[in-house]
């Protein structure tokens, strides 16, 4: 199979700050390889829809990558639903989340937002200091599981605990989850945003933070790096597959196309 287009899987938004953050995060794939061609389209809210650039692309197979941060409807239902319906070989790739690049996304923007690069680590400042992670949240419970692995994973970088909250369909919500920390006496609480760029969500979760409020991971170069990571673990797990079920083998050659599909947050 000679050409393999990456098709980059986000939820789509109202929120005008979010194609830029799309765009911006297009950028550091492009630089990161610079000779894959690259396609922009959104399951909803915004044009060119997913169906439409699936339909446009001259391309040997595709993998899509959802832009979402865990197991739920999109990445079990309407994404696999997309790609069955399109004329190309496809694969689904796994979502971004959980994975050690999120936490380093994430460090980094609660850093950027005023937390100490240097921790006091005197017992009763750590005794005060927490950290909400704030996710969309899902009804779908392999989403909370993914959510609360990324919150353990940062726990462990950061040295104070983190508790998963979500801005909508699971508890606890976040300002639930501040007064809860806060109940034990941890009063020094950062909310990290656990959202791939700016929108309603965002905006509520980090009103609610007591102390210092993260913003979206967005474009930090790691994310882009975790994108192609997932397409190239896609392609080489499909590699591995043998009879007629497996619809791709390995590429001839290095993939020449990369298509952007954009969903945001519904906010």
């Amino acid at each position: 199979m000679r050409n393999v287009t990456l098709v980059l899987v986000a939820h789509g938004s109202r929120d005008p700050r979010t194609l830029p953050t799309v765009h911006a995060l297009l950028d550091h794939i492009r630089t990161l390889r610079p000779h894959l061609p690259t396609h922009l389209g959104h399951i909803e809210l915004n044009a060119p829809l997913l169906t439409d650039t699936l339909a446009s692309l001259d391309t040997d197979g595709a993998v899509l990558v959802p832009l979402l941060l865990s197991r739920g409807h999109h990445v079990t239902h309407d994404i696999p639903t997309a790609a069955r319906q399109t004329r190309i070989p496809t694969l689904v790739a796994a979502p971004l989340g959980p994975h050690p690049l999120l936490v380093d996304t994430l460090h980094t923007r609660l850093l950027e937002a005023g937390w100490p690069a240097e921790p006091d680590t005197t017992h009763r400042h750590r005794r005060r200091t927490a950290v909400v992670l704030a996710a969309a949240g899902s009804r779908d419970p392999h989403a909370a599981v993914d959510t609360a692995r990324t919150a353990a994973l940062l726990a462990d970088r950061l040295g104070v605990p983190v508790v998963p909250a979500y801005a909508s369909a699971a508890t606890p919500t976040v300002p639930a989850a501040v007064r809860a920390l806060a109940a034990r006496g941890r009063d020094r609480v950062a909310v990290a945003s656990y959202f791939t760029a700016p929108g309603r969500f965002h905006t509520e979760c980090a009103a609610a933070a007591p102390w210092r409020a993260a913003a979206p991971l967005g474009a930090h170069p790691a994310m882009a790096r975790l994108v192609l990571h997932r397409y190239d673990e896609a392609l080489a797990r499909a590699a591995t597959r043998t009879g007629p079920r497996s619809r791709f083998r390995q590429p001839q050659r290095v993939p020449t196309n990369i298509a952007l599909v954009s969903i945001g947050d519904r906010s």
